[in-house]
């Protein structure tokens, strides 16, 4: 099936060990994905949804016991454990590929070995990096067609390129404690044991994109990370992009998808990606962006027409969704939708209102991004898109100002480097726990985090056109608890101001912590916020900010001898700002 020797050996060895009924080797066609999806109606995996209302939608539901990622099972397997990292899981190559093989033994019979050639990032750009997903799943597969360019186009690439990263996957028997996602980054190669869901099963997500590709790109000379990609054109039909790292909750794909307000029209918005971004130094100087991914696996609780339309329209028709609710006219379901009700829970069980959510909190929507009303053709240029402006945001109730500028490319560092979110009540049952996750890329580095901020620090060497650097945070609360920043759509006037930094127009007052937007520099006309509001939100305390600086600190130097001078140095030089 290809001509890629390295190939074709990895699959025979694979099926001799995991003993599958038949093997298929993908082409990504309509009518393969079509055939998926009546074998799956067949056995039960899938389930029509109302055609009427979402044609050509399914519903897919886990096992109970396997809903979300597991952290705690997930391992990163170099070779020096001082590689890995305190941000990392550890465990020994050699003896990691040793359990888990021993669960692959004959894990396949009475299935179907699936051959997943993908491409992550358009099939023709160099910017772009191809693997090879082997699984007994056919909902994996499914969801591969929508999320990545899956099939003949990837495995002509691998033909053409040579090297590709092989992952392993296999459902076993859902049992959580046969469950195990090791990435072994020297071998460019993941095995995943044990379970179904997408962020543990979809290999070229989390698992290859982040983990092995950060890998990659510290070797290669980029940059993988955790982040949405977003065009924002004016007006005069100018557009700047923008790549934005957030904690989960935080608003991340509704910044993506952020549609303008009427205050704002002739302005628009342009999705290239909601979660991850490769980013390339151009022979201009300047970070250049693709989404690897092709597709959305987004979260779906919340998700109505207000909190984002264009999600919202664009899961109405060829969508998978993952443990939802169902409404009596097999519609599906999820909190904080504004129509229907349920009567059906995730689980398949009769709902009545008693028995916790309706839909799974972790219930999601897999669709090709080609159907959002924000799709930008640029999303498969192989150059990418130049990035003016890399945005960091976090959860905080009252130390982080509504945006700020860093100073410099390694004051940048400092910024995403203390990256921090407070957890909700319905999170964790505590509200205002801090959670450091640098970059949002805590259970993504596929490497010890002090080496990360040293490698992103070194591109302060290599260019003098890098992007400009802010911090946002859409959740300053007043003495009541109320969010005074209107958030959603607003939030295009914060990107105006945070574009104009970078084009050398707007106007900044100098702090302690970076650049905040000089008095009148925002944009509030119509909005119910006044100067005493505005004067808050851009407040910077410099006693909570001394106590931020002495925690971050603390936090540092967990990474011991590993962590870089300069973002020490750079640590420093705002700790001692704050104390003048």
């Amino acid at each position: 099936m290809t001509t890629n020797r390295a190939l074709s050996d990895w699959v025979a060895q694979t099926a001799n060990h995991t003993q599958p009924d038949r093997i298929h080797w993908c082409d990504g066609s309509d009518i393969e994905y079509r055939g998926l999806v009546d074998g799956m109606l067949k056995d039960g995996m899938l389930q029509e949804l109302n055609q009427k209302t979402h044609p050509n939608c399914y519903l897919h539901r886990s096992n109970p016991q396997d809903v979300a990622r597991v952290e705690h099972l997930t391992f990163i397997c170099s070779h020096s454990q001082a590689d890995a990292g305190p941000n990392n899981n550890w465990i020994d190559p050699q003896e990691a590929h040793a359990k888990i093989d021993a669960l692959f033994k004959d894990s396949m019979q009475g299935r179907t070995l699936y051959v997943i050639p993908y491409c992550m990032g358009p099939s023709d750009s160099p910017l772009s990096r191809c693997g090879v997903e082997i699984t007994d799943s056919p909902y994996v597969a499914a969801n591969m067609k929508l999320m990545t360019r899956m099939g003949n186009v990837a495995l002509k690439r691998i033909e053409q390129d040579g090297e590709f990263v092989k992952g392993l996957h296999s459902m076993g028997d859902l049992n959580p404690d046969r469950r195990f996602i090791m990435h072994f980054p020297e071998e460019l190669t993941i095995k995943s044991f044990g379970s179904g869901y997408g962020g543990n099963a979809l290999l070229g997500k989390k698992c290859h994109a982040l983990r092995i590709a950060s890998w990659q790109a510290k070797r290669e000379g980029w940059l993988a990370e955790h982040m949405l990609i977003m065009g924002v054109e004016n007006p005069q039909g100018e557009t700047h992009y923008i790549a934005a790292a957030f904690p989960s909750a935080c608003g991340k794909t509704n910044l993506a998808m952020l549609i303008p307000p009427e205050s704002h029209r002739g302005w628009k918005i342009w999705t290239i990606g909601d979660d991850i971004c490769w980013m390339h130094l151009g022979e201009d100087g300047r970070l250049w962006a693709i989404n690897p991914e092709a597709g959305f696996f987004g979260v779906l609780p919340g998700t109505n027409p207000k909190t984002n339309k264009n999600a919202y329209d664009m899961i109405t028709h060829d969508t998978i969704f993952t443990n939802v609710a169902l409404t009596r006219d097999n519609r599906p379901w999820w909190e904080g939708l504004k129509e229907g009700s349920p009567v059906v829970d995730w689980q398949g069980r009769p709902y009545d209102g008693r028995n916790g959510t309706a839909a799974h909190p972790n219930s999601r929507f897999t669709v090709s991004a080609q159907q959002n009303p924000g799709y930008s053709p640029k999303s498969e240029d192989p150059s990418g898109v130049p990035i003016s402006a890399i945005i960091f945001g976090g959860r905080r109730a009252d130390v982080a100002p509504l945006v700020y500028e860093a100073r410099n490319w390694i004051h940048g560092v400092l910024m995403g480097a203390g990256v921090a979110s407070e957890t909700t009540a319905a999170a964790t049952g505590r509200v205002g726990v801090v959670r450091r996750d640098p970059m949002a890329m805590k259970p993504f580095c596929g490497y010890n985090f002090a080496d990360y901020w040293n490698y992103w620090l070194s591109f302060a060497d290599k260019s003098t056109t890098l992007p400009k650097i802010f911090h946002v945070n859409w959740f300053r609360q007043d003495k009541d608890g109320k969010f005074m920043w209107p958030g959603f759509g607003e939030n295009l006037r914060v990107l105006r101001w945070i574009l104009d930094r970078c084009d050398g127009k707007a106007r900044g007052r100098e702090t302690a912590i970076g650049y905040v937007p000089a008095s009148g520099a925002i944009d509030t006309r119509g909005l119910d916020v006044d100067a005493d509001t505005m004067r808050a939100l851009l407040e910077v305390n410099p006693d909570k900010w001394r106590n931020e600086m002495q925690i971050l600190d603390e936090y540092f130097s967990s990474y011991g001898e590993r962590l870089p001078s300069r973002l020490r140095e750079a640590h420093r030089q705002v700790a001692a700002a704050l104390s003048r």
